[in-house]
């Protein structure tokens, strides 16, 4: 086990646009708008070291606890998920379940607890988190229908370095003009409730999911949005916690313990990672995992670095 450069895997979207490329230094692969970077993931691939090439969900099938820690069953893929988001639109607004729900209506180990650090933001760019008080699932229902559900959403404005914790069952959206780090308990399940009418990019509607998604909403949760900073943990949940490390020259000792992973993401500035006597150059916009097995490493440079692990 060493520390592993991942290569994502991207996606596109409708309401994605080519931040990724001009603010992350990624490459897209063709000229169609671009909204997720799935860092790290059962389909990020490893792009250095003796297992360049093979994605993380071979490794895990191969190594287990070495690669995620003890804390986890490898039997159900990695236990997070680590995005780059770019909203050039609206991105639908919608739930997700949590991880009752999940088992119940999809049979799935995980529902999805997730968290947004704003790297870049537009003049007047917004959130949505939650509804506004007093609103019901029967006035959302007739909302979606009537496609005015946006005039039942608490809109918030929001800044570059601004964080946001979701739990499951926040209804919520990415406004445009956000480029954003989002780390989550590593499930898809996402219930859109609403589209803002438009079509997806195969000139079809996308599908809502209304029935479920109005069971997963929890109509109380109206998250607050602070600003980040490297004194204290920008998250600490039961899922995931996410630190900054604010780097100016110095090198920062770090340990895994043996038992849990960490992912690191560039957000500004280049980086140093060092471990069992090889050392390893990021920049912006490129995240590492340090398996749980890899223990003690070193991270140095001049740069601001995200650092995401399991808890405990």
């Amino acid at each position: 086990m060493y520390p592993m450069l991942l290569t994502p895997a991207m996606h596109t979207r409708v309401w994605g646009g080519r931040k990724l490329e001009s603010s992350l230094n990624k490459a897209l692969p063709t000229p169609e708008p671009y909204g997720e970077s799935w860092e790290m993931h059962d389909t990020a691939t490893v792009a250095n070291g003796p297992y360049a090439g093979k994605t993380l969900g071979a490794l895990l099938a191969e190594h287990g606890a070495a690669l995620i820690g003890d804390a986890s069953n490898p039997n159900e893929g990695f236990p997070l998920l680590l995005k780059f988001l770019d909203a050039n639109a609206w991105l639908s607004v919608q739930v997700h379940p949590d991880d009752a729900l999940a088992e119940k209506l999809e049979g799935e180990p995980r529902g999805k607890t997730e968290a947004w650090i704003v790297l870049a933001a537009d003049a007047g760019a917004k959130l949505a988190l939650g509804v506004k008080e007093g609103v019901t699932r029967e006035q959302m229902a007739a909302a979606i229908t009537a496609n005015t559900l946006q005039d039942l959403m608490r809109m918030v404005d929001v800044q570059a370095g601004d964080v946001v914790y979701l739990d499951a069952g926040t209804v919520h959206a990415l406004g445009p003009g956000v480029l954003v780090y989002e780390i989550q308990q590593s499930s898809d399940q996402t219930y859109r409730l609403y589209d803002w009418g438009r079509m997806g990019l195969d000139g079809k509607p996308r599908a809502l999911h209304i029935d479920k998604g109005l069971q997963a909403a929890k109509l109380d949760l109206r998250p607050d949005v602070r600003h980040m900073s490297d004194k204290e943990p920008v998250f600490a949940g039961p899922y995931f916690e996410t630190r900054l490390h604010r780097l100016l020259g110095e090198t920062v000792g770090l340990d895994t313990g043996g038992r849990r992973f960490h992912v690191l993401s560039v957000i500004r500035g280049a980086a140093s990672v060092s471990a069992g006597g090889e050392q390893l150059q990021i920049s912006v916009g490129q995240s590492v995992l340090i398996p749980a097995a890899v223990g003690a490493y070193k991270l140095a440079g001049t740069a601001e670095v995200l650092r995401s692990n399991q808890p405990g």
